[in-house]
C-alpha cells in the first residue's frame, strides 16, 4: 500500500478540522479583499469624477494581477511547496490591497490593484489544492465545497464594513481592513504542514512518514514501491490525456469568473444608478442578494459526495443561466432583486462545484500549475467582465449584460455535461 492510499484510510479527525477552518479562513479573507473594491468604487468614482467606463477599467486592472499572480504562483506551488506559497501570497494581497488607500491618483490606484491582484491571483487556488491533498475521497468533495462556501462570508465581510465605516471614515481608511489576512499566519505557521504529496513527489518521504504518524498510522510499510510516481511536466497539461480536462477547466472557470464578478461588482453601482438609491442603501440591498449564496454554497456541498461533481456543476450553472435570462426581462427592483437572489444561489453553488473538481483532474506534481492556469484563464474573463458589463449598462441597462451572462452559464452548464469525467469516490491517483 502507498503513503496515498494510506492517506485515504486514515480516520477523519482533528487534523482535518484545523486544516478546514485554517483553509476556509484563508479563503474568505481573501474573498474579503477581492470585493472590496464593488463597494468602495462608487465613493472613489464620485470624488475622482470617474465615468463608468474608467469604474470598469479600474475594476479590471486587479484582475490583470490576478491572471499573473495565478499562473506564477501556481507553479511555484510544485516547486517549492503549497506551505511556503499560501505564507507569501497571503502577505502579499494584504497589504496591497490596504495600500490602495493611499492612492495618490488613478495611475497609483491602478498599480496597487495590479500588485494587490498578483497575492490574490496567487491565494485563490491554493487553500483548495491544499485541502485535497489530505483529505481522504470518501469526504474530499464535502471539505472542498465547505471551503469554496467560506467566500461568501468574505464576501458578507467586503459589504458589512464599509456600510458602518465608509459614511464616518471614506473609503481610504476603509481600505485598511485588508490587512486582516495577516492575522491567519500563525495559523498557517501551526496547523498547516507541508502537503504529504508534495513530500513524496519531492523524496522526502521520512517527513511524509512522520505526518502519517501524527495522524495515528502507526504500520507503514517500507518505503520501497511506495512512490511509484510517473513524472509530469507543465506541457502534459495539453496532452492527449489531460488536454480535454484541460479545455473544461478553462471554459468552467472563465464562464464563473465572467459572470460572478461582471453580475456583483456591479450590483452596488446598478442598484445605485438604475434606482437613484445612495452608496449605502445599495449596499444594503447587495447584501441581501448574497445572504443567498449561503444555502446555494452549502445545498452544492452536501451534493458533491452524493450525486457527483458533474450534475451539480450542470444544474446549477443552467439553473443560473435561466434566472440571468430572466432578469433580463424587466427593469424593476423587486424583479431584480428576485432572480439577482436565485442567480447569487445557483452560480456559488457551481463555484462549489468547482473548487472541488479543479484540483482532482490533474496529478501531484502538476497540480498546483494546472489548477493556477485555469483559475488564470478565468481571470483572463474577470479583466474583461467589469469593463464588457459596464459598457453593456451603459447603451442597454441592465438587459444587455444579463443576457450575456445568461449564454455563458449555458455554454458552461453544457461543456460539463459533454466534458466532464465524474471524480466522486476516487482517490486522487485513481482519478
Amino acid at each position: 500500500m502507498r503513503f496515498s492510499e494510506l492517506l485515504d484510510e486514515v480516520k477523519i479527525g482533528g487534523f482535518h478540522y484545523r486544516i478546514l477552518l485554517t483553509a476556509s479562513l484563508i479563503y474568505c479573507l481573501t474573498a474579503m479583499n477581492v470585493m472590496l473594491i464593488a463597494a468602495l468604487v462608487s465613493p472613489i468614482a464620485r470624488d475622482w469624477n470617474l465615468d463608468v467606463l474608467t469604474m470598469g477599467y479600474l475594476m479590471s486592472s486587479g484582475y490583470l494581477g490576478m491572471f499573473l499572480g495565478a499562473l506564477l504562483f501556481g507553479r511555484l506551488a510544485d516547486v517549492i511547496g503549497r506551505r511556503r506559497v499560501l505564507i507569501i501570497v497571503l502577505i502579499l494581497e494584504s497589504v496591497f490591497t490596504a495600500a490602495c488607500g493611499l492612492a495618490q491618483n488613478l495611475l497609483s490606484l491602478y498599480l496597487l490593484r495590479f500588485l494587490a491582484g498578483v497575492g490574490l491571483g496567487g491565494a485563490l487556488p491554493q487553500p483548495g489544492v491544499y485541502v485535497s491533498e489530505y483529505v481522504p475521497k470518501r469526504k474530499r468533495g464535502l471539505f472542498l465545497g465547505l471551503v469554496e462556501a467560506s467566500w461568501v462570508y468574505g464576501v458578507i465581510i467586503s459589504l458589512l464594513i464599509p456600510y458602518f465605516v465608509l459614511p464616518s471614515l471614506g473609503w481610504r481608511i476603509t481600505f485598511s481592513v485588508a490587512l486582516l489576512p495577516l492575522a491567519v499566519l500563525p495559523l498557517v505557521v501551526a496547523y498547516l504542514p507541508e502537503s504529504m504529496r508534495f513530500l513524496m513527489v519531492k523524496g522526502r518521504m521520512s517527513d511524509a512518514e512522520r505526518i502519517l504518524r501524527s495522524l495515528g498510522v502507526e504500520r507503514i510499510p517500507e518505503h520501497e514501491g511506495m512512490t511509484e510516481f510517473r513524472r509530469y511536466r507543465v506541457r502534459d497539461l495539453l496532452s492527449r490525456e489531460y488536454a480535454r480536462r484541460t479545455l473544461l477547466l478553462f471554459i468552467l472557470w472563465g464562464g464563473l469568473i465572467y459572470t460572478y464578478h461582471g453580475i456583483f461588482l456591479w450590483l452596488p453601482t446598478i442598484y445605485s444608478r438604475q434606482f437613484g438609491l445612495g452608496d449605502v442603501t445599495s449596499l444594503r440591498w447587495t447584501l441581501l442578494v448574497t445572504l443567498f449564496q449561503i444555502p446555494g454554497y452549502y445545498s452544492a456541498s452536501l451534493l458533491l459526495d452524493r450525486i457527483g461533481r458533474k450534475r451539480v456543476l450542470a444544474i446549477y450553472l443552467i439553473a443560473a443561466g435561466i434566472s440571468s435570462a430572466l432578469l433580463s426581462l424587466r427593469v424593476d427592483l423587486v424583479w431584480i432583486f428576485t432572480f439577482s437572489s436565485l442567480i447569487s444561489f445557483f452560480n456559488l453553488g457551481a463555484w462549489a462545484g468547482l473548487y472541488a473538481y479543479t484540483p482532482e483532474l490533474y496529478p501531484t506534481e502538476v497540480r498546483g500549475v494546472g489548477s493556477g492556469a485555469a483559475a488564470s484563464f478565468g481571470r483572463l474573463m474577470g479583466i474583461l467582465a467589469p469593463s464588457i458589463t459596464g459598457y453593456l449598462f451603459m447603451l442597454s441597462g441592465v438587459s444587455g449584460p444579463f443576457t450575456v451572462f445568461s449564454l455563458v452559464h449555458f455554454l458552461a452548464g453544457l461543456a460539463v455535461v459533454a466534458m466532464g469525467v465524474e471524480t466522486m469516490g476516487k482517490s486522487l491517483e485513481e482519478i
